[in-house]
């Protein structure tokens, strides 16, 4: 029988050390681990890894040499997005107002969705999309 846990988020990070600051300080995770460009971090039960999207190589290629295919390129840094389900959304929106990192569509608040959760989104340092949801 084929059974699907959990999944893990992989965000793309300009600065690994500067991501791990931001989501310990900002967003409340612990970190688990950190080794230069990759990090584990933790809040709960929900589990996020940073890996650093710094390769600068593809600045100097010549347009034959494409693609750019490293997977570590710098201009990956802030694209990806991943949600969180979370008990007490509501009490996390104001919590996290306060360290201003709400995306703007979430200045006004949490909303309901047509398609059944209450959820706000969020951007780390580097404009990566966290939405924090509740099933309705």
């Amino acid at each position: 029988m084929i059974h699907l846990d959990q999944t893990i988020p992989a965000m793309p990070v300009k600065d690994a050390a500067a991501a791990v600051a931001f989501y310990r300080d900002r967003l409340s995770f612990d970190v688990l681990h950190h080794d230069g460009g990759f990090a584990v971090m933790r809040r709960d039960e929900a589990v996020v890894h940073l890996w650093e999207a710094s390769d600068e190589s593809w600045r100097g290629r010549e347009s034959s040499e494409w693609p750019v295919r490293s997977g570590a390129e710098s201009f990956i840094a802030g694209t990806a997005s991943c949600r969180i389900r979370v008990e007490g959304v509501d009490e996390l929106y104001v919590e996290l107002r306060q360290n201003d990192v709400l995306h703007p569509v979430s200045k006004d608040g949490v909303k309901d969705t047509e398609f059944g959760t209450r959820e706000f989104a969020a951007l780390d340092l580097d404009g990566n999309l966290l939405s924090y949801f509740r099933w309705s």
